[in-house]
């Protein structure tokens, strides 16, 4: 239930980025808004995912699965770009994703 906790934060805090992308700096009110509620979902489920997973395990996932989601929407949503060495640096943390969650001892606490 706690790993659907974090993924429940991870997809809000991408909601929430993308939505901050199209406020135009605060300036455009719905997008604004829409930032402010996914990210108080964020905040709230991630809190809830560290009752029984560890904070470090929790932030990598967060943060990691968070930046390759996030990357997928700007290169889908907004048509950027990525080039070999974003490509490469996303498939490392990835890596590290998948290495702190499968083989770390911090996960099994």
């Amino acid at each position: 239930m706690n790993y659907l906790y974090l993924a429940i934060a991870i997809v809000a805090e991408v909601i929430g980025t993308s939505a901050l992308s199209a406020s135009n700096g605060f300036t455009r009110l719905a997008p604004s808004a829409l930032t402010a509620v996914c990210f108080a979902i964020a905040f709230y489920f991630v809190s809830l995912a560290m009752r029984s997973i560890p904070v470090g395990v929790v932030y990598a996932t967060w943060s990691g699965v968070g930046i390759v989601l996030i990357t997928a929407v700007a290169w889908v949503w907004f048509k950027q770009m990525l080039d070999w060495p974003a490509i490469v640096g996303i498939a490392m943390i990835v890596a590290g994703v998948v290495i702190v969650n499968a083989f770390s001892n911090l996960s099994a606490h």
